[in-house]
């Protein structure tokens, strides 16, 4: 995805200030928060950053749990690649480092303009989202197993009493 990226970045149709923009960004610094509406994604080109999402365990209590982490090359903010969307997500910087925005409307067009690199765009994307899908289901498998030993050990610990 990197080549890719830079290509089209490096292409005078897709504008700098228009279709996307270079940030750097520091340690701690967020990046993106979960629930905002956003129109664009990100391609991290130096540094760490952390994945987060906030869950609701029971009424008035909270977690903010770290999903995944990102660095050099990866790609995220990817729903929002042809209209708004809201984030799934908080991203927050581990470390300093710099990254692509890019406007995913604009996005949408050049690759539609240029169905090569479209294509080549899409492919690599599947391949990423594909990874996600399958780790997602590795965790969800992990966490089940947990669950259901935690559940089994708990019940040998509870007396059953009987009506007489």
């Amino acid at each position: 995805m990197e080549n890719l990226i830079k290509q089209i970045i490096d292409d005078q149709s897709f504008p700098k200030g228009v279709a996307w923009q270079r940030w750097k960004f520091y340690a701690n610094e967020v990046i993106v928060k979960e629930g905002d509406v956003a129109k664009s994604l990100f391609f991290v080109e130096s540094g760490q950053l952390r994945v987060s999402v906030h869950v609701e365990l029971e009424e008035r209590r909270n977690l903010k749990t770290g999903v995944g982490d990102l660095g050099k090359g990866d790609l995220f903010g990817d729903t929002c690649l042809h209209e708004s969307s809201v984030r799934t997500a908080s991203v927050i910087a581990i470390t300093d480092g710099c990254l692509l925005e890019i406007n995913g409307e604009k996005l949408g067009e050049y690759l539609d303009a240029h169905p090569t690199k479209g294509y080549l765009f899409y492919k690599e994307l599947f391949e990423i989202l594909f990874k996600r899908l399958s780790s997602g289901n590795r965790r969800i498998e992990y966490l089940l197993a947990w669950g259901l030993k935690a559940r089994r050990s708990s019940e040998k610990s509870i007396p059953i009493f009987r009506k007489i």
